[in-house]
């Protein structure tokens, strides 16, 4: 685990304390995973990612309860509030092999509580790093709730959000204006191509040194840029978007939505 700066570590207290008040018994476990679990934490550019296990689905008014909790966290002075990634998802939910549950209580960064179904894919990549990587800052250690993830279902899931969410922004996206977005899609895609290849999931950090070995020459600028994090940088739009096309093409996503 990488050691959260002091104002994070005081967000997670808050809402982990918050958390405990509104769900009660209904609290399974309360669970770090992303960037701070896997040990690639970097404030420039990271947000929060958790994931709190409940008993059962939770009734209206617990909801929210929860998302006022966060729109409390959401203005407080501190930015952290507002760079929370997570999720609210049964026990049983969690434990199931299905890849795409139905949907429950999520928040991503700069948003606040919705009721989400994530892409499919994002809910096995999510058991395989709580599994294998999840800090436990309440609850039963996450591999007594997760069943280990095989390589071919991470490959999969790796397909399906390619398919869901990164192949449409071929067609044309807002976000990849955004230089910080940029970065985000390259890293993302480096990690996309060495879970294709290795059947696991590392940090983007450990992603972008296999890419920078690996690929062809042509992509080494833009992972360079997308790891500088840097405004006066940022990765070219175009590379970018034939990065994403590669990626899409390894995977064997075709143009009709479907893989082979």
């Amino acid at each position: 685990m990488t050691m959260p700066p002091p104002e994070v570590d005081a967000l997670l207290r808050a809402l982990l304390s918050g958390a405990q008040a509104i769900l009660g018994s209904r609290l399974v476990g309360f669970y770090l995973d992303g960037s701070l679990a896997i040990g690639d934490f970097d404030p420039r550019s990271s947000d929060i990612d958790f994931v709190v296990v409940i008993t059962e689905e939770m009734p209206d008014d617990v909801f929210r309860a929860l998302r006022a909790l966060h729109e409390r966290l959401a203005r407080e002075p501190s930015r952290w509030g507002r760079e929370l990634e997570g999720s609210y998802i049964t026990r049983a939910a969690l434990g199931g092999r299905d890849p795409w549950p139905a949907a429950h209580p999520y928040i991503d960064r700069g948003s606040g509580l919705e009721m989400i179904r994530p892409e499919p894919g994002y809910w096995v990549i999510h058991r395989h790093v709580l599994r294998e990587h999840g800090v436990a800052l309440v609850g039963p250690a996450p591999c007594t709730l997760i069943a280990p993830v095989a390589p071919a279902d991470l490959r999969e899931a790796v397909e399906g959000i390619l398919r869901e969410w990164w192949r449409p922004m071929l067609e044309g996206s807002a976000r990849l204006r955004s230089g910080f977005y940029r970065c985000y899609a390259v890293l993302t895609m480096v990690r996309m191509l060495y879970t294709l290849e290795h059947g696991t999931i590392v940090t983007k950090p450990t992603a972008a040194r296999w890419a920078l070995d690996t690929l062809d020459p042509r992509w080494r600028p833009l992972v360079q840029n997308a790891l500088a994090w840097s405004r006066d940088t940022p990765p070219d739009i175009d590379e970018t978007i034939a990065l994403i096309r590669e990626t899409v093409r390894r995977a064997g996503v075709s143009s009709s939505g479907t893989s082979g």
